[in-house]
């Protein structure tokens, strides 16, 4: 047996390379044809790209432009007044189509309203509750503790009234809709702790309306959608321009253009998004100065402790 096992190893090296050989002769024009398919292939794709007709898109087609926001930056604060216009765009245009389920109306006393004024602006909405005693649903006017009602009664009903596309409710699409604005910008915003990609994009969908498309993309778009290079999503969407000049009247005489609209309404679903993001900066900063000064602290007393030791 002992015998058996060496000669049975020393048999299997030296057929070993024969066969490794024979692979390679069988496996040899499969190899070849297939490496001479890919380069035919490269270079059909390469031929392609030249002449325009395999380039790849990429969206959006256009990147939002960086605005100066109040609540931006480690001190950033709500403008208070520009987001009172936001809430009036909201309901008289955008509210048509797309609900905030996530936001109360008594979350609007963070926006300098009186609670007789929230209550009076809850009772301008019906909302659905119930069952009633006889186990029926009931309308009845809001109420500040209830959250802001969506326009249909479901998604299959939204998508139905907007051509088989349901609008998105709004409540959180400031933090939902950003434009990634990739390496090395998103190294730089840890430190200016830029976080404002989702109004921006906001802000220049609604205003990129106006723009022409390229014959290409031109050719391509579907019947019933609206050319926008800031769709993050595709060269068009099926949303029409929501609003125009002078469109909705603000009282305290800011100019009435789609422009300052959208800057007003993308600064409110910020908010919406989230409320207490000017409480965290300010808490943020508080608790950066107290560890700069604790650590300082410590240094002294390792000092003072440690002073007459030996090292």
């Amino acid at each position: 047996m002992r015998k058996l096992l060496p000669a049975l190893l020393a048999a299997g090296l030296a057929f070993a390379p024969l066969s490794f050989a024979q692979a390679q002769d069988g496996q040899g024009p499969t190899e070849n044809t297939a490496s001479e398919e890919a380069a035919a292939g490269q270079d059909a794709s390469a031929e392609a790209a030249e002449e325009g007709h395999a380039e790849t898109p990429h969206y959006p087609l256009r990147h939002p432009e960086q605005l100066n926001w109040s609540f931006a930056g480690p001190f950033g604060h709500w403008d208070v007044a520009q987001l009172q216009r936001g809430l009036k765009v909201y309901k008289e245009v955008c509210s048509a189509c797309h609900g905030m389920r996530l936001v109360a109306f008594r979350n609007l006393e963070a926006l300098g309203y009186s609670e007789a004024q929230v209550k009076a602006f809850a009772a301008e909405y019906t909302v659905q509750d119930g069952p009633n005693g006889d186990g029926e649903m009931f309308e009845r006017p809001g109420i500040p503790s209830d959250y802001f009602p969506s326009p249909f009664p479901n998604t299959a009903a939204a998508a139905a009234a907007n051509g088989g596309a349901a609008p998105p409710d709004l409540s959180l699409i400031a933090k939902a809709r950003a434009v990634e604005r990739g390496f090395p910008t998103f190294v730089f915003d840890l430190g200016t702790q830029y976080q404002e990609a989702g109004p921006d994009y906001i802000h220049a969908l609604l205003t990129g309306y106006d723009q022409e498309p390229p014959q290409a993309i031109a050719e391509s778009l579907q019947p019933g959608t609206y050319y926008n290079p800031y769709f993050i999503s595709g060269p068009a969407l099926a949303m029409p321009p929501p609003i125009g000049d002078d469109q909705v009247e603000y009282p305290d005489g800011s100019p009435q253009t789609v422009d300052q609209y959208s800057r007003d309404v993308a600064a409110f679903m910020m908010w919406a998004a989230e409320p207490h993001l000017a409480e965290r900066k300010a808490t943020g900063f508080v608790v950066m100065i107290f560890l700069v000064v604790f650590a300082g602290l410590l240094f002294a007393v390792k000092r003072r402790v440690w002073a007459g030791t030996a090292h």
